[in-house]
């Protein structure tokens, strides 16, 4: 099971994230780095964990005010230069970017504009649709008829899926969703209370061949062996990363095991 690294970028800071309470996030205080400057954040992140891939959630976009395009266009190259002299994993360095897109022509929209910031295309920008921004499922489709490889986030808080009413029961059916799918327990997230594997399993069992991936909850390295056991391709980690309870060797160990 990999470990992917989380971002999150509120107000040109990297931010901590606990139970999705997004207006009060605060700037994170991590034991990797001596600054909430996302950018060294990131690059520490990517240091510690030996990565293939780094989620980043562009939360002024998600919550409709100030996105960051400069921000992400700077991430996108400097990642990407700092790994260009290797792919331990059998392919380049992806960013998973989450910017609350609602529909194609937002997301197409978006990456442009982080596509022209930086002058060119560098790393791997791979699109998560969230289901508690998305607007229709063609966007699913057209992304991926683009190329573009698309992730689908199905967000959860109190285990009961956040979507609207008229896409929510179209997103229970694993028809409709893409190669690799998140599943994400908002409460969880930064609340010391250990990852949601109830709806990850339930997921899980209808998943067939596709990756699903754990995003939430996961505070030491039990946490990282259970999630692993689950069958998880990924899981999503930031708090147990920053407070330092969750070490290079533990997360590198695991991804060796499975």
């Amino acid at each position: 099971m990999q470990v992917i690294p989380v971002l999150d970028l509120l107000d040109g800071h990297a931010v901590r994230a606990i139970r999705g309470d997004r207006a009060n996030y605060r700037p994170i205080q991590s034991s990797l780095c001596a600054t909430s400057e996302p950018l060294a954040v990131a690059r520490a992140l990517v240091a510690a964990t030996a990565a293939p891939a780094l989620y980043v959630a562009d939360l002024g976009a998600i919550m409709s005010r100030e996105a960051h395009p400069s921000t992400l266009a700077a991430l996108a190259a400097s990642l990407t230069h700092s790994h260009a002299h290797f792919e331990p994993h059998g392919g380049p360095f992806e960013i998973w970017l989450d910017a609350g897109f609602a529909d194609f022509p937002s997301m197409l929209a978006h990456l442009s504009r982080i596509a022209v910031a930086s002058g060119s295309a560098h790393a791997r920008i791979v699109p998560v649709f969230g289901s508690e921004s998305l607007h229709s499922l063609d966007a699913l489709r057209e992304a991926e008829a683009a190329g573009y490889a698309p992730i689908l986030s199905l967000d959860h808080r109190g285990r009961q899926l956040i979507a609207a009413p008229e896409l929510a029961q179209a997103l229970r059916s694993p028809a409709s969703w893409p190669s690799r799918v998140i599943v994400m327990t908002l409460d969880q997230v930064g609340a010391d209370a250990g990852p949601d594997l109830d709806t990850f399993n339930l997921i899980q069992s209808q998943a067939g061949q596709r990756s699903i991936i754990g995003a939430g909850g996961i505070r030491h390295r039990d946490d990282l062996d259970a999630a692993a056991r689950s069958g998880a391709h990924a899981w999503l980690i930031a708090s147990a990363l920053h407070d330092g309870r969750l070490r290079t060797t533990d997360t590198t160990r695991s991804d060796a095991a499975t």
